[in-house]
């Protein structure tokens, strides 16, 4: 898990699925309640403490790692074995992708975590799937967590290709990757889909906050385009749920205008991401960074750099945030 501080469902009879055609935004308030116990959780929810976070009336810095595929497990004692392994490292966070984008029904005969999935997006609209190799596998993820006492990040789309992600839009809506942050469509299925969750699971106290994305990009676009786009959404998530925070899932990107480092890759706004701007969003609780030095084409010795350098830019006093 990568804080910064600035570090930080055939629908068949098996699925109960709501149809949301493109030309229908509205979310139904009747889709099918959690199987599972959930809003039973202890204490209250996580939040901000001045640069670091309060858990459970705990202020401090906090261990957490990625646990993308938790909620595409299909068996219960799986996730439950791995919540108790975790809560036993007294690992406190975990990062769990909140999405499983289709745009056609995967098989049934798929292993884990393949056969998951929580949406259908195609040119009719999108179908969420309640059933049991849909939300209901999240649902048990988010009950599981509030008996072993770990928070979760929960995510609502991938800039990647892994299990859906914006290309399922596309491939649905039309436009394309960059063209995605702004094409009306696909912004009101995201945001139905948002709905859905973040009404499922507004009452859980095991819910650390929400995330608007996996690592959105923008690559060649002006940066205001991402800017405005979270600024956005994050207002929208808080209109629902404004009990749990809300990050935007980012890698960290610099922008020229930032005036930090040496111009190179990270620093020059070619991904469409400026972290500066992006932590002065209101409705932004924390900012998120993310380190790949090889991908990137640095050496492993500038990583310490990147983390001081977001330390130092939420350490103002215009931001001050986690």
């Amino acid at each position: 898990m990568k804080f910064s501080s600035c570090i930080s469902a055939l629908l068949g009879a098996a699925v109960t699925a709501t149809a949301l055609p493109s030309s229908s935004v509205s979310v139904s308030s009747k889709q099918p309640a959690s199987k599972y116990p959930i809003g039973n959780g202890k204490g209250p929810n996580a939040k901000v403490a001045g640069r670091v976070f309060d858990i459970d009336g705990r202020v401090g810095y906090f261990a957490g790692s990625n646990a993308w595929w938790l909620g595409h497990l299909s068996n219960n004692a799986d996730v439950d074995i791995s919540l108790q392994q975790v809560a036993n490292t007294k690992y406190k966070v975990l990062r769990v992708w909140g999405f499983g984008d289709v745009n056609t029904i995967p098989l049934q005969t798929n292993t884990d975590p393949n056969k998951v999935y929580f949406q259908v997006l195609n040119s009719t609209g999108s179908y969420i799937n309640y059933g049991a190799d849909g939300l209901q596998r999240l649902d048990y993820v988010v009950s599981s967590a509030e008996k072993h006492g770990v928070k979760l990040v929960l995510n609502f789309v991938n800039n990647w290709g892994d299990f859906g992600g914006i290309a399922a839009y596309t491939t649905a809506f039309g436009a394309n990757a960059t063209q995605w942050f702004t094409d009306e469509t696909s912004q009101q299925v995201y945001r139905n889909y948002i709905k859905v969750l973040v009404s499922r699971y507004r009452k859980s106290s095991a819910i650390f906050a929400w995330e608007l994305a996996n690592e959105p990009r923008c690559r060649g676009c002006d940066t205001l385009v991402i800017t405005k786009w979270a600024t956005e959404i994050s207002k929208y998530i808080k209109s629902l749920d404004s009990g749990h925070m809300v990050t935007l899932g980012d890698e960290g990107w610099f922008a020229p205008a930032d005036k930090i480092g040496d111009g190179s890759y990270a620093y020059g706004g070619g991904e469409g991401v400026d972290f500066l701007a992006n932590l002065k969003i209101p409705t932004l609780d924390y900012g998120t960074f993310h380190l790949y030095p090889e991908s990137w084409g640095y050496e492993y010795t500038w990583g310490p750099e990147w983390i001081l350098q977001h330390d130092a830019a939420g350490n103002t006093p215009t931001c001050g945030t986690p």
